[in-house]
């Protein structure tokens, strides 16, 4: 059985109260004894209730991750990178992270964003994957539940984010792409909601403009940002009459699936077509042959986010503290030959 508060006041022949007082660091309890308590404890290996000490402090001592996902996402190596980086972060300041997964603006992503705020489950959220008109942020912001977004959508209210440039990201890929003499470059990007479809296209575009090639319509398509949706937008633009000499696409794991149906078309990516993905994570340099991509520091961009998280939850919301940085153009065998 464990040790109570109970038991250890009777060896020490002290009330509940004076323990839990004493436990509990209250100034009304003499140094004596307070000293006397915490030996006890030691030895008589106590541990405080966890719900009751949340009850006292009215924080849950957790922060929660809804990963916005209609499929299996948690073997993804971007959010198990970026899972990895909230969870770190989060335990180096004893917070505990919940997680879980929704489809993106479904009815039950809206009764699970309910129940985690109004039924006390976590102290605030990160939210990542951010839409146009994000109906989360408005929630949230409404409720006065501390949260931090990854990518900064426009609101008339404050509140703590971080920010990847993107669209120059996306911009610097594609200039390498056209400088490299390539006329022909498709984009297999996301869902027309999501900001980061908006601003990786935008840095696409602006670089086609600059350089006075056409954008094709044939040559944009969209995917579910996955590696069985980036096998079959690939395998599309290969049977188009003429097809594209290069392939962009919105992350890494539709690139990857990109490489796939450029081998069991018989090309060789990288020689005959070039593609390149977005994220940098681990596995693009060891695909065959190894991916170009845009690379974020995915692991530590989330350690931030809790940092910036806990930073508006200790001012109760009042957090407007903006972090910015550019991803790197990572050149490998994909685009380079």
């Amino acid at each position: 059985m464990p040790v109570t508060i109970r038991d250890l006041a009777n060896k020490l022949n002290l009330s509940i109260t004076q323990v839990s007082r004493a436990l509990g660091g209250y100034n009304d309890v003499s140094e004596t004894t307070r000293q006397k308590v915490l030996d006890a404890a030691h030895e008589m290996g106590y541990e405080p209730s966890y719900a009751a000490r949340q009850l006292r402090r009215k924080k849950t001592d957790a922060i929660g991750f809804i990963l916005p996902t209609s499929s299996p996402r948690f073997s993804d190596p971007f959010y198990a990178s970026f899972l990895t980086g909230l969870c770190d972060e989060a335990a180096c300041h004893q917070i505990d992270v919940v997680v879980s997964s929704s489809p993106p603006d479904s009815e039950q992503e809206k009764d699970m964003y309910r129940r985690w705020s109004q039924g006390s489950r976590v102290d605030g959220l990160v939210i990542n994957r951010i839409r146009v008109n994000d109906w989360r942020i408005q929630y949230l912001a409404d409720k006065n539940i501390p949260f931090v977004t990854l990518g900064r959508p426009e609101h008339n209210f404050p509140f703590p984010s971080f920010k990847v440039n993107e669209r120059y990201g996306f911009y610097k890929l594609t200039r390498h792409l056209i400088n490299k003499g390539h006329q022909r470059i498709a984009f297999v990007g996301g869902p027309d909601d999501l900001i980061i479809q908006i601003e990786r296209s935008a840095g696409y575009y602006q670089a086609l403009e600059e350089a006075g090639l056409d954008v094709k319509g044939e040559y944009i398509l969209k995917s579910e940002m996955s590696e069985a949706a980036g096998f079959e937008a690939v395998q599309a633009l290969l049977m188009l009459p003429e097809k594209p000499d290069a392939i962009l696409t919105i992350n890494d794991q539709v690139a990857i699936g990109g490489l796939r149906a450029i081998r069991k078309a018989g090309f060789k990516a990288g020689t005959d077509i070039a593609i390149a993905g977005y994220d940098g994570i681990r596995e693009t340099a060891f695909t065959d042959p190894p991916l170009t991509t845009i690379y974020q520091p995915t692991y530590e961009i989330a350690r931030q986010l809790v940092l910036l998280l806990l930073d508006s939850i200790s001012q109760a919301g009042h957090n407007e503290r903006h972090l910015d940085m550019e991803p790197d153009l990572i050149l490998r065998e994909s685009t380079d030959f």
